[in-house]
């Protein structure tokens, strides 16, 4: 009786997972979209036999400005797709030059992602389908035929923020069998972001695992938080549950981040392999995270001889009201004097952000402080601020 009750029962269970493949079957379309040819030059298609226009938005296309409450900014263009006799659309790009890209289609002016592409990545609130063209700097992005570091997804304690919080932390290849300690990047992401932006929106982990195994980085630690101090994870991830993530909540740049962030460095040092001092400890961000690195390595002048500002934003606010805002110029000058390796600023050239950090290299120049400055095309835009990992990274801990 055990066995034919045995025999039953997996049955049932190969009827039902063939059920949902076939289920998931049913539900895609049968083309190809993105296609991507030798040329570089990508097809999207989609297939609305009763729309009545579609068009396909990402960064892959010639930007426009559109005014949003942060000012003039970026934003990508949009194309027309055609329609067969079959009801499909599509629309072929002009060819593309090696990077990673986002887009998604607008039907009948309703946004959609690509039922045929299942690679997605979330932007605060917003999911858009990828594709990665050709080789060059897009290769930092794939996952290649290297040795892999570890993506882990922790939990600390922040007595300072009052509950536990979740942590994303990277530790290079073969860290788990070796003995060795290891220096710690401190990675920051902007408004809207959390702690899963930097190793999903910014491949993280594929740019470190590669720039490792060409001898371009040193193998390296690199811890991500989540700058939102009201969250104890990112939306979906924390107690809070499913909600539509905010591009800004309360009191990310109000100082108590920055007040509280030798929580998240006590964690490290005291639960992975790592050298605990200034010169094994770098710090970056981009946008919002620009704005916590540059503050907190003030603030904590003794704690990096790296530092790194991605497009920093860099400008007043009322709700800065922290102490760790006060005594900007005389903690600044202490920065310099403790002394440091490498201070990194880096901004596109249309950025909305650019007079703001270019007023603050002014002051950097007015007190004789040195730093290095990188100015790239484009605005304020995850191609940037993967390029600048790609670029920071290789110069730490030398």
């Amino acid at each position: 009786m055990k066995k034919n009750l045995w025999i039953a029962i997996l049955i049932t269970l190969l009827i039902g997972t063939q059920s949902y493949a076939q289920e998931a079957l049913f539900g895609a379309q049968q083309i190809t979209s993105p296609e991507i040819h030798e040329d570089g030059s990508v097809t999207f298609r989609f297939f609305a036999p009763e729309a009545e226009k579609i068009e396909v938005t990402g960064d892959f296309l010639p930007t426009v400005k559109v005014e949003t409450p942060r000012g003039m900014m970026d934003a990508p263009g949009k194309a027309e797709l055609i329609k067969d006799d079959k009801g499909v659309w599509s629309f072929t790009s002009q060819p593309l030059s090696p990077e990673l890209y986002n887009y998604s289609f607008l039907i009948d002016g309703l946004r959609s992602t690509d039922p045929n592409n299942p690679f997605l990545i979330r932007d605060v609130a917003s999911i858009t389908n990828i594709f990665i063209v050709g080789e060059g700097q897009a290769s930092f992005y794939r996952v290649n035929d290297v040795p892999h570091g570890t993506v882990a997804k922790r939990w600390y304690d922040s007595p300072g923020l009052g509950m536990d919080r979740r942590i994303t932390i990277y530790t290079p290849p073969g860290y788990e069998q070796s003995n060795e300690q290891f220096p710690v990047l401190y990675l920051l992401h902007g408004a809207g972001g959390d702690e899963e932006a930097w190793v999903s929106l910014g491949r993280t982990a594929q740019i470190m695992d590669n720039l490792i195994a060409q001898g371009k980085a040193k193998p390296m630690i690199v811890v991500m938080p989540n700058g939102n101090v009201i969250q104890d994870g990112a939306p979906g991830e924390g107690s809070d549950g499913f909600y539509k993530p905010q591009f800004m909540v309360p009191k990310t740049m109000d100082g108590t981040y920055e007040d509280n962030f030798m929580d998240i460095i006590r964690f490290v040092e005291a639960n992975y392999q790592v050298k605990a001092n200034k010169a094994n400890r770098a710090i970056a961000g981009l946008s919002m995270g620009g704005f916590h690195t540059l503050h907190i390595s003030r603030h904590y002048p003794n704690m990096f001889d790296y530092i790194g500002l991605f497009s920093a934003a860099i400008m007043p606010r009322e709700d800065a009201t922290g102490r760790v805002y006060s005594n900007f110029d005389e903690t600044l000058k202490n920065q310099m004097d403790n002394g440091y390796e490498l201070y990194w600023i880096a901004i596109g050239k249309t950025d909305f952000l650019y007079e703001a950090n270019k007023e603050f290299r002014a002051k950097l120049d007015s007190m004789n402080m040195p730093y290095e400055y990188v100015e790239s095309e484009g605005g304020h835009i995850w191609r940037n601020w993967r390029v600048y990992l790609t670029q920071f990274a290789p110069q730490l801990f030398k």
